[in-house]
């Protein structure tokens, strides 16, 4: 009996862990056949294959130390997509409806922008991207665990589709520092 609960709880918590993922992975299922869009995935292989490289400063070094800690990233984008409006309203509206918060969103004539996190004791454990307007869409999933500081310089560095938006990450946080500095002057 008492192996039978131990299973039963296992078995809960494995089914837990995989639905943390289901709907941005079902998000991706359902464009991953479609030719409009082109599909990125990278393993947690690479991210280990990263490590192994020798960095050459400080940059380099917190750069390896992000990516050691990353288990993948997914990345569903269309550049000429008719509903793509449409499209970026329906997963912002399954992903926010799933344990994901609000980071960050960027409207703009062109686009729209949302960063969503999902957390778990104070680290996140996924950041999700979605842009959408001007016939383009993307989603981008990076998963494992992230530093966002590190992460936004992991971006300038990577030449993937689509992570310059993470740029928007860094642009931010200084934007909300120079307002504490402005109210810190102003008191």
């Amino acid at each position: 009996m008492k192996n039978l609960i131990i299973i039963l709880i296992t078995v809960c918590i494995c089914f837990t862990a995989s639905a943390q993922n289901d709907v941005v992975t079902k998000l991706f299922n359902d464009y991953y056949d479609d030719e409009n869009f082109t599909k990125i995935s990278v393993s947690s292989k690479m991210f280990e294959l990263f490590t192994e490289i020798e960095p050459g400063d400080e940059d380099e070094q917190e750069i390896l130390e992000a990516v050691s800690k990353l288990k993948g990233l997914k990345v569903i984008a269309a550049d000429s997509i008719g509903n793509s409006g449409q499209l970026y309203t329906n997963a912002v509206k399954k992903i926010s409806g799933n344990g994901y918060e609000e980071l960050m969103e960027v409207k703009d004539a062109k686009e729209d922008m949302k960063f969503m996190i999902k957390e778990k004791d104070g680290i996140i454990d996924e950041l999700v991207m979605v842009v959408g307007g001007n016939k383009s869409f993307f989603i981008l999933s990076l998963y494992g665990e992230i530093d966002l500081k590190k992460i936004s310089k992991l971006s300038k560095s990577m030449n993937v589709k689509g992570m310059e938006y993470l740029k928007q990450l860094d642009d931010s946080d200084g934007k909300e520092k120079n307002k504490e500095k402005d109210k810190d002057k102003s008191k």
